[in-house]
């Protein structure tokens, strides 16, 4: 008797047990997977746009998707502090100046194997993702070139054309600075080019294009030394630094103010003849802030040949990422022609993928289309940020007067060389 009892109490117990870890079972809600997706400003309230394409991603695969907007002051070392901590994205958004050292890191996922042979048709820019021996992103943000933008009344009243090379711009800027009111002082200036960026972006339409214009490049094709401190280097420093130190045409406040703020303090108000920055900043800043502004467009100047600095920045899959599976089909919707279409309609640009309607501005359409060779991103080099922020320093210290061109010049590829040796 006493046998049974035990047994009926033992299957008693087994019952309540199997119950209560059955009851856990069901009554547990399962956690959602989670994506975790990292990109910069691109434009305003890109969140506003971007939400409701990953909310259509995130309801259809039953996964939730955090979205995170980094200001770009300090968007690379936000990747760097997030990936050594194990904190960092699952996709996220990456300039050519950041891939050398994630790639080296291994925080970088190779597409190859995720991409068909239909891929490499569908997205325009797919070949600037191709560096250090992988493919490494998917363009997103492209076809936005650096622009030098001219005031068409003040063109007409120094009785000048559109500048074609470097000495018809040098005369017009020249001709363009003056007192206009009689007062004693300079108060319209040739050229609102901003020198304060406190990091190196403003490279991008300070130097590149003018390197490129006088012949010249940032590495030699092995990637293993620079070349910006040759002739061509020399010659493009000098244009810069007699600007202001021998033609004088750049605004007293050139060191305060970045290449943005001089258009919408300067340029805009109708206070200079040329400024320089992005393509898109004429439909977004000129035409909005200032729309009585009579001004055009100028893609490149000419000197030894054209060019102008347009970025592929990119789409990447992260190593870190849970379920790559999942997070590449984020960044394959991300892309598409109809995710693309929406956000193109908010911040107009050219297509990055085949089936895209142009939506960018109809002034650059042509350009766009026609002169691809022309307008180009840099090539990905090792050391890229460090190298780019030392130049970027040692250019503004030239642009002080603390230094000649050639001693920036120098100063910057001895220290770039130092790193590519390594």
């Amino acid at each position: 008797m006493k046998k049974i009892l035990t047994l009926i109490l033992s299957l008693i117990l087994l019952t309540a047990v199997t119950s209560t870890k059955t009851m856990a079972f069901w009554g547990k809600k399962e956690k959602k997977e989670k994506l975790v997706v990292w990109l910069p400003p691109i434009g305003e309230n890109d969140k506003v746009i971007w939400e409701p394409i990953m909310k259509e991603y995130g309801e259809a695969n039953n996964i939730e998707i955090e979205l995170e907007i980094i200001p770009w002051e300090n968007y690379s070392e936000k990747y760097a502090v997030g990936i050594a901590s194990g904190q960092g994205p699952d996709v996220g958004y990456m300039y050519a100046e950041m891939f050398p050292q994630f790639i080296e890191m291994g925080a970088v996922e190779d597409l190859t194997p995720y991409l068909t042979k239909e891929d490499y048709d569908k997205y325009i820019y797919i070949k600037n993702g191709e560096m250090m021996g992988g493919m490494y992103g998917l363009g997103l943000e492209a076809a936005n070139p650096a622009i030098i933008y001219y005031n068409k009344d003040i063109l007409a009243s120094i009785g000048e054309d559109v500048p074609v090379t470097w000495e018809d711009f040098i005369r017009s800027a020249k001709k363009a600075t003056k007192d206009t009111n009689n007062d004693g002082k300079i108060d319209q200036w040739g050229f609102s080019q901003g020198w304060g960026a406190p990091y190196f972006g403003d490279l991008n339409w300070n130097w590149y294009g003018f390197l490129w214009q006088a012949g010249g490049d940032i590495f030699n094709d092995d990637l293993k030394s620079v070349k910006f401190n040759n002739e061509a280097g020399l010659k493009t420093a000098n244009f810069l630094k007699d600007l202001k130190f021998k033609y004088d045409v750049l605004p007293p406040y050139y060191m305060a103010q970045t290449n943005k703020e001089m258009l919408q303090t300067t340029f805009g108000p109708g206070k200079s003849l040329f400024s320089i920055y992005l393509s898109s900043a004429a439909g977004e800043i000129l035409d909005k802030s200032f729309p009585d502004l009579n001004y055009g467009m100028i893609l490149s100047l000419e000197e030894e040949s054209k060019g102008t600095f347009a970025s592929v920045d990119q789409l990447v899959l992260m190593s870190g990422a849970k379920d790559k599976k999942l997070a590449f089909g984020l960044i394959e919707y991300m892309l598409s022609s109809e995710s693309m279409t929406k956000f193109h309609k908010h911040h107009p640009r050219a297509p990055i993928v085949k089936g895209e309607p142009y939506q960018g501005d109809p002034r650059l359409q042509q350009i766009i289309e026609t002169k691809v060779g022309v307008y180009r991103p840099l090539v990905v080099g090792p050391h890229g940020e460090e190298i780019y922020e030392y130049l970027w320093k040692q250019l503004q210290m030239m642009m002080t007067g603390e230094k000649t061109a050639k001693e920036s010049l120098d100063e910057a590829a001895e220290y770039s060389n130092r790193l590519l040796a390594k």
